[in-house]
C-alpha cells in the first residue's frame, strides 16, 4: 500500500512571488473534521515560465512532449520544428514506448528504451528536464510520470506549456535542431508500485473498493457510456467500483492575451483538493491516504494529470498503463454503463 508523502518546499520558490510556502486549511464534514496542510503554490514538479527562464541553461533541458488524440490530424513533430522554446528537445511518447500485444500506444518503455531516448536528446541522470506541450497541460504530466517512475530526480512540467511561454512574450526558435551532444544514461529499473497491469486492475475493481480506489480521467460522458470513445469500435462505460474524475476538472482554462486561443494550467493545490473531494467523498484526503489509488484514462496519457494532482496534495498513486483502451478491448472485461 502506498504511504502518503509530504513533498519538500521547492527551491524554485525563490524565483516566485513572495508567498509563504504552506498554509493550513481546516475542512469540516458532517460527522468529522480534518486538517490538511497545503502549499500556497505548486511544488518543484510544476514550474512557471519565469522559473524555467531562471534555471541554469547548462543543466536544464526543456522537452516538448506534445501529443494529440488519435482523432486529431495535427503533427506534433512538425509543429515542434515550427516553434519551440529555445534549446528545447523533442520526445515522442508514442516512440519512447514498449510494444504491446494489443497494439496499444505509448506504453511504459523498458529501462533500455528509456535510457537510449534520454541519451539521444542529451539528457543525463543529473539533468533538470522540464516537459511542456502545446495544449498548456495535457501530455506533459505523462512524461513527468515516466521519468519519475524510472527514478529521475530533477523533473518538472511547465505550467501552461508553450502557449503560456509565448503569452508572456518569451522568445521562441524554429527550424531544424542544431547537433546535440549525446548524453550518458545507464538503463534504470522501473520503480515498484508506479504501474499496474490488467490482472491488478481487475482485482482492484472487483474488491468493492475497500482497499483500492480507481479514478478515471476520461470525460464523464465516456465514463457513463453516454458518449462514444474516440477510438473506433471501442465501447464506452466504466470499470466496476471506479469513480469519474475528469482530468479537465483539475485544470484551469486561460485566455491568451495575444490571440483568440486558450490553454490550460494545473489548478492551485487548494482548488485541486476541492475538486478531488467532490469525487472521493467526505473523508477527502484522509480517505485517499488509506487506500491504494490507481489512475486510468483512455490510453494512459491523461491519467497522469490525476497522478500529478495527487502528488501536489501529498498522495502517492499508480497508473493503469493500458487504461480504458486495453481494458475494453478484452472481451472478458466487465463494462458498466449508466443507461
Amino acid at each position: 500500500m502506498f504511504k502518503p508523502v509530504c513533498l519538500p518546499a521547492s527551491p524554485l520558490l525563490r524565483y516566485a512571488s513572495p508567498l509563504k510556502q504552506g498554509f493550513t486549511i481546516r475542512i469540516g464534514f458532517r460527522n468529522m473534521s480534518a486538517s490538511t496542510t497545503l502549499r500556497s503554490g505548486h511544488s518543484e514538479l510544476v514550474i512557471t515560465p519565469s522559473q524555467l527562464a531562471a534555471l541554469p541553461t547548462s543543466t536544464t533541458v526543456p522537452i516538448d512532449v506534445t501529443w494529440f488524440m488519435p482523432n486529431v490530424t495535427r503533427n506534433p513533430n512538425e509543429e515542434f520544428l515550427e516553434k519551440r522554446i529555445p534549446n528545447a528537445r523533442r520526445m515522442d511518447l508514442d516512440v519512447v514506448a514498449s510494444d504491446h500485444p494489443l497494439g496499444l500506444k505509448h506504453m511504459m518503455p523498458t529501462g533500455e528504451i528509456f535510457a537510449k531516448a534520454c541519451e539521444d536528446i542529451g539528457v543525463s541522470p543529473t539533468s533538470h528536464v522540464v516537459f511542456y506541450d502545446s495544449h498548456g497541460v495535457f501530455s506533459s504530466p505523462r512524461a513527468l510520470f515516466m521519468f519519475k517512475a524510472f527514478g529521475h530526480t530533477k523533473a518538472s512540467i511547465l505550467n501552461g506549456g508553450l502557449p503560456k511561454w509565448i503569452d508572456e512574450g518569451r522568445p521562441t526558435e524554429s527550424g531544424p535542431l542544431k547537433s546535440i551532444e549525446p548524453g550518458k544514461y545507464p538503463a534504470p529499473a522501473l520503480k515498484e508500485d508506479f504501474v499496474r497491469d490488467y490482472e491488478q486492475i481487475v482485482k482492484a475493481t472487483t474488491s468493492g473498493g475497500e482497499s483500492t480506489l480507481v479514478l478515471d480521467a476520461r470525460p464523464n460522458g465516456r465514463f457513463t457510456g453516454k458518449d462514444p470513445e474516440p477510438r473506433p469500435n471501442l465501447s464506452s462505460g466504466h470499470m466496476p467500483s471506479s469513480r469519474s474524475l475528469a482530468f479537465s476538472n483539475l485544470l484551469a482554462r486561460q485566455q491568451s492575451s495575444s490571440s483568440d486561443s486558450s490553454y490550460t494550467t494545473l489548478l492551485e493545490p487548494s482548488s485541486l483538493l476541492s475538486e478531488i473531494e467532490k469525487v472521493v467523498g467526505e473523508r477527502g484526503l484522509d480517505g485517499l491516504k488509506s487506500k491504494q489509488v490507481i489512475n486510468s484514462c483512455g490510453s494512459g496519457m491523461t491519467a497522469a494529470v490525476i497522478w500529478l494532482a495527487l502528488q501536489e496534495l501529498g498522495v502517492n498513486s499508480s497508473l493503469y498503463d493500458e487504461s480504458w483502451t486495453g481494458y475494453a478491448m478484452r472481451p472478458e472485461s466487465k463494462i458498466l454503463r449508466n443507461d
